[in-house]
């Protein structure tokens, strides 16, 4: 009896498949949730780090201010220029009245002009370098590293870590037998392992259209809205299509 109800059940389980696979539907598949993006800041500018605004774990807004780099050299050349500019519009608007009364000539005239154009250039320039030393987010996320602390010396290497999580990335990878099965734009149900659970609806974003020969298996993206932050990533799933 046993035996005869162990072939029913291969055979039933075998049906199924079966009928899934002839439907061109996808049996449930587990995934991966990851951060929508991650971006690793650096300092284009090499300096000193006056502050950090931020610590690992808090949520940050696009723009937002990271970190700032000691900028006394910076400031002052700004102010330099900037008083550069000031005194140059002065001159002009005095040899304005000379040039009027015929004083000075055109290219006295066109000198001045071009001295305060030249004065204008290098306080934009100076205000660009000062802007190097102020490190904005570019992205709403949350900060998952740090790694910099006032006064320690920053350049090329990353030293804040910044992560957005809405949405989620639901990474997925698919045997080569259901290509074609899966629709970009398509919906899926996610559900979570434990301990946070829960079933919520994703959309597929990305089918890789090259197949790995080795594994016989291709990726699939999905988002999944976490507009709360309540999702974490890096927590196992199961994709039902």
């Amino acid at each position: 009896m046993t035996g005869r109800w162990s072939n029913r059940l291969i055979v039933l389980i075998w049906l199924v498949l079966w009928a899934t696979t002839a439907r061109g539907g996808v049996p449930p598949i587990e995934g991966l949730l990851e951060p929508n993006e991650v971006v690793k800041f650096s300092s284009q500018a090499p300096g000193i780090l006056e502050q950090v605004t931020v610590e690992r774990g808090d949520t940050v807004k696009k723009g937002q201010v990271l970190a700032r780099l000691k900028s006394g050299v910076e400031k002052a050349v700004v102010n330099r220029a900037r008083a550069r500019v000031e005194f140059s519009q002065r001159k002009a608007r005095r040899n304005e009245e000379l040039y009027k009364k015929q004083l000075i000539s055109l290219h006295d005239k066109d000198e001045l002009e071009t001295e305060i154009q030249q004065a204008q250039l290098e306080l934009i320039e100076a205000e660009e370098r000062l802007k190097l030393r102020i490190i904005q987010s570019t992205i709403d996320g949350v900060v998952v590293k740090r790694a910099g602390a006032p006064g320690d010396y920053v350049g090329e290497a990353p030293f804040l870590t910044v992560a957005r999580i809405d949405p989620l990335n639901v990474e997925i990878i698919v045997p080569a037998a259901y290509f074609g099965a899966i629709r970009n734009g398509g919906e899926a149900r996610v559900t979570l392992d434990q301990p946070i659970g829960g079933s919520h609806v994703a959309k597929v974003v990305i089918i890789d259209q090259v197949i790995d020969a080795a594994s016989g298996t291709f990726g699939v993206r999905l988002e999944l809205a976490n507009p709360k932050g309540s999702l974490p990533a890096g927590l196992k799933c199961r994709v039902e299509f």
